[in-house]
């Protein structure tokens, strides 16, 4: 069931991207707490596992952990992502 819904998800965020900004994504990521929960629904929808955030947040200007670390997960919405994000 959730792997349905992030389908559906996947396959009309690009188009309202492309109506209210101009552009299509590319790419979707996700922050899953590996802690709490094991991103079961993200790999049942071929997302990809990159790996994990240090846990520092995207302002820190330390470097200890101040926020739990979280697994970050890929789905490419284009089959050249790659290709198109080296543009």
């Amino acid at each position: 069931m959730a792997s349905k819904i992030l389908s559906l998800a996947a396959h009309q965020l690009p188009k309202d991207w492309r109506q209210r900004y101009g552009f299509e994504p590319v790419l979707l990521e996700t922050f899953v707490e590996y802690e709490h929960h094991k991103g079961t629904c993200y790999k049942a929808a071929n997302s990809i596992n990159v790996g994990r955030t240090a846990g520092r947040g995207k302002k820190s200007t330390s470097h200890k952990r101040l926020i739990p670390a979280k697994d970050i997960w890929l789905y490419p919405l284009r089959k050249n992502f790659a290709t198109l994000l080296c543009k």
